[in-house]
């Protein structure tokens, strides 16, 4: 098993980021006594992974689980629609229950709900928070689902946190999402914000549009209307000829630093996505941090690298975390540093090929 230093420090920055929203949402008792468990409750979460390491098994405290392929919109540059996988049947409401019940159990703090759009799922995601009031769960959004109806649903289960997405103001906004969603964006923040939930807002960083979502101007705006947390996640070129929008060296560099220092001036929380990898030693997925289930199943190393050689509806996560294939990627530290394109194994996917047919794996 490889150091384990960085688990520690990546440990340390969960527990830092959960008591800095603890912090911001002191004067709302009800979002302060959940985020506190959730706090004390990432604590043991971290000794319980631990526990695993020591007896072999490697247990992130992140998963992303893009839980359908199904989305109201169209975006240009999706990456779901990016990855080509062929149609396969969702997760059923059972496979998904037993996955994260099975996560919750073996300590991963965070559960990331991704898609397409998850909200379609949204009954499921309330059950899922209801029965895990422990465990975190992000939900990155379109929001155009979210209604007066489901803002007081996502106001009753204190442990989801809404990341509704934007590209930046009107013109951004609308130029990938279409016609009029800034607006109506607008109007689902004042939603959330009337029924007092923890929410924030996603943005997909580009070297286009870097400038002007990284701008005070623009988060202001955004935080005017209740937003506490931004989420900026690096561009990935998951369509051919797109690679001009993938964040120049400089503004990669930048993106850690800027979060740093919009965090002195609003009281929200700013987060990097893959932020800095230095201090982990490369890219933290392949169960190292992270790993990502696709919407049937399939146990991945990211969200940007389709390979699997597990399914959660045939074997149980348990026995998926032991996969030869992430323990490959792991072994080799050069697939796990990024070259370019924002992704280390979508940048070196020709590595992750050549693991994939040596090991006999399935590619998507």
């Amino acid at each position: 098993m490889e150091n384990g230093n960085y688990r520690e420090r990546f440990d340390a920055v969960i527990s830092g980021t959960l008591a800095s929203a603890v912090r911001i949402i002191a004067d709302d008792p009800a979002l302060f006594f959940c985020g506190s468990a959730m706090l004390l409750h990432q604590k043991k979460a971290a000794a319980v992974r631990q526990r695993y390491e020591r007896e072999g098994l490697l247990v992130p405290p992140v998963i992303i689980a893009s839980i359908t392929s199904r989305c109201n919109l169209a975006c240009a540059g999706c990456y779901m629609h990016g990855r080509h996988d062929a149609p396969q049947s969702e997760m059923t409401p059972e496979t998904l229950a037993g996955v994260v019940g099975e996560a919750a159990r073996l300590g991963v703090s965070v559960i990331v709900l991704a898609g397409g759009e998850p909200l379609v799922r949204k009954d499921e995601i309330l059950a899922l928070a209801g029965a895990h009031p422990e465990v975190l769960f992000p939900v990155f959004s379109n929001g155009l689902l979210i209604d007066a109806a489901a803002a007081a649903e996502l106001a009753a289960c204190k442990n989801i946190v809404p990341l509704v997405s934007f590209e930046g103001f009107c013109d951004e906004t609308d130029a990938r999402r279409g016609s009029g969603v800034y607006d109506r964006l607008l109007a689902v923040l004042g939603r959330l914000r009337e029924h007092r939930v923890f929410f924030g807002c996603s943005v997909t960083v580009s070297r286009e549009n870097f400038s002007r979502v990284t701008d005070e101007a623009f988060v202001r705006s955004l935080h005017a209307r209740g937003a506490r947390v931004f989420t900026f996640v690096e561009y990935v070129p998951m369509e051919p000829g797109t690679e001009n929008l993938v964040l120049t060296p400089c503004q990669k560099n930048d993106l850690p630093n800027v979060c740093t220092e919009l965090s002195g001036k609003f009281p929200a929380l700013f987060i990097s996505f893959p932020g800095d990898e230095d201090q982990y030693g490369g890219c933290l997925a392949a169960g190292r941090g992270f790993v990502h289930i696709s919407p049937s199943g399939n146990l991945e190393p990211c969200p940007a690298a389709p390979y699997s050689d597990e399914n959660l509806a045939a074997v149980p996560l348990e026995t998926a975390l032991r996969s030869r294939l992430l323990s490959r990627i792991r072994e080799r530290p050069e697939i796990l540093t990024e070259t370019s394109g924002g992704c280390a194994l979508r940048a070196n996917r020709i590595l992750m090929d050549e693991i994939a047919v040596q090991g006999n794996r399935k590619t998507h």
